[in-house]
């Protein structure tokens, strides 16, 4: 009973958001509310040195955005919230993709001002795929926007969704008091604070209550009220299980900077939000309550602490409970590791723990044996799916610009294309290393910490290739003959398969037709023969 206590009490979830939603200052203020830092840091504020706890990268804080997913947690209300917070670039959309595999529900933040934005779209695709329960928090209240009417229909019209709001904003911009809590039927009327919790100054539970008109004044009160039933008048009653099955999204509306709405999102989010949920596997469909241990890794991270030269595979408890210092089958390698430091976060803070449970992410210390998508279990021999791969969009090479440093840009750039958000590709002669990735930022975030990270002194050249194919075959004459013919489009990656780098469409489909033996993959998420 007690395990599956622990399963319940455990809340995972992702925040994903166009860039500059104010997604990470969200992050930040979730965590300051629920008791886990003290005071917030703007992290575009200049007067404030500190950067927010969630971008601990150094590039994050001279570029003022996120380019890997921060784990957090922390416990409020009786639950152990554990948060994922993601990248909102686009250049860095793999890294939020396959947090999305290790999350249970997701908070979707949107700007009033902006609304529904391409990544936005493209973020509740994964979702909707996935039949993720989502929340929408609606940010930046503080600053005039759209009407919030017309955001709720827009939300349904683009993001394919039915919407449900659970708070109304009181104004907006300057005129923006706080918000009407419609799930619980009250208002809590507060200063704006921007690094600490303020004081409630009153709280209304009732809409007809006078003092409504005295605190807000009689036109915005009574707008208030026109607005409330109205919106009883046209939307449905939430209803929790329809959240839950993805099919609708209750909406939030505040100020993450001011921290309005923000405890009538997270004291909600609590009551409402999913416990942990199985995973399918290879052989079956794995259950939270299943009693032996399994897991996945999503993503791997190198120099998490820079001073002590570390690398972390994140991963994501599905069943059973783990334990340090035992033995766990690692699937892929067929090999069994027991973990004598595993760690929970708070970004880049870590600490140890000796038991983990279904929805925790936890870090284990790794040095070249994990890689993103594998399982380690007790027991059966299965593979948890769905950690997607991605085709490289963008090449270039990577230049060595001081030789004695050679060593030490192998070493950087096997670990950092390790974490995933790039691919290498290593062709002859004279070992030349072709890197792919889906945006151009990726390389500026791979030279940075190559050069900061590794004193590998280098830069990117860029290659005019169209796409990456793996090829595989049981037909070795054809594959030696098409070997021969493309030797200088040809690579291979880390693992030592064959790659063809296409320079047009046309010359991939000319090889389709003209080697009809050879199987072209357009992702390295394939099965050699």
């Amino acid at each position: 009973m007690k395990h599956q206590e622990s399963i319940e009490k455990r809340r995972t979830f992702g925040i994903i958001a166009h860039p500059d939603a104010g997604k990470t200052t969200l992050t930040e203020k979730l965590l300051l509310f629920g008791g886990a830092i003290q005071t917030a840091g703007a992290v575009k504020n200049s007067k404030i040195k500190k950067a927010a706890t969630s971008d601990f990268m150094e590039i994050e804080k001279q570029r003022g955005i996120s380019v890997a997913t921060s784990v957090m947690a922390f416990e409020y209300g009786g639950k152990q919230v554990n948060i994922l917070d993601t990248p909102g670039h686009k250049d860095f959309a793999e890294d939020t993709y396959r947090t999305l595999t290790a999350v249970d529900s997701v908070i979707l933040v949107i700007d009033c001002a902006n609304g529904v934005e391409m990544q936005t779209e493209k973020l509740m695709e994964v979702c909707r795929m996935r039949k993720t329960p989502v929340i929408i928090f609606v940010n930046k209240m503080d600053r005039e926007g759209k009407d919030a009417f017309t955001l709720l229909d827009e939300l349904e019209d683009k993001l394919d969704l039915k919407v449900r709001p659970l708070t109304w904003p009181i104004g907006m911009g300057d005129r923006f008091k706080g918000v009407y809590n419609l799930y619980d039927h009250n208002i809590n009327l507060f200063q704006a604070n921007k690094t600490k919790i303020s004081k409630e100054i009153v709280s209304i539970s009732d809409l007809a209550d006078p003092q409504l008109n005295e605190l807000l004044g009689d036109a915005v009160a009574n707008e208030l009220r026109e607005d409330v039933e109205m919106i009883d008048g046209v939307y449905n009653p939430f209803d929790k299980a329809d959240y839950l099955a993805g099919d609708v999204a209750p909406v939030f509306f505040g100020s993450a900077v001011n921290n309005f709405g923000i405890q009538e999102l997270l004291d909600t989010f609590i009551k409402i939000s999913p416990s942990p949920r199985g995973r399918e596997t290879d052989l079956r469909r794995i259950e939270p309550s299943d009693p032996k241990f399994s897991g996945f890794v999503f993503k791997i991270h190198a120099n998490l602490d820079p001073k002590h030269r570390d690398r972390i595979a994140f991963l994501r408890i599905v069943s059973g409970k783990f334990e340090r210092n035992t033995f766990y089958n690692h699937v892929r390698l067929g090999k069994k590791f027991k973990f004598p430091n595993p760690t929970s976060f708070m970004a880049q803070d870590k600490s140890v723990i000796d038991e983990a449970f279904p929805g925790d992410v936890i870090g284990l210390y790794d040095t070249g044996n994990f890689k993103i998508g594998d399982t380690l279990n007790e027991g059966e021999k299965f593979m948890f799916k769905g950690i997607p791969s991605f085709s490289p969009e963008i090449f270039q090479e990577l230049e060595n610009l001081d030789p004695s440093k050679s060593k030490q840009l192998e070493k950087g750039i096997r670990q950092l294309t390790d974490e995933g958000v790039a691919q290498m590709f290593i062709q002859q002669p004279g070992n030349r290393k072709i890197v792919g990735t889906v945006g151009q930022l990726q390389f500026e975030v791979i030279v940075h910490r190559l050069v900061n990270e590794y004193g590998a002194n280098c830069r990117f050249v860029p290659r005019n290739y169209h796409i990456a194919c793996w090829i595989t075959t049981e037909n070795e004459v054809q594959l030696k003959s098409f070997l021969n013919a493309k030797t200088g489009n040809m690579a291979k990656d880390k693992d030592d398969n064959w790659v063809f780098l296409a320079e047009t469409p046309y010359l991939l489909d000319r090889a389709e037709q003209d080697y009809p033996d050879l199987k072209f993959h357009r992702t390295s998420d394939f099965k050699l023969s």
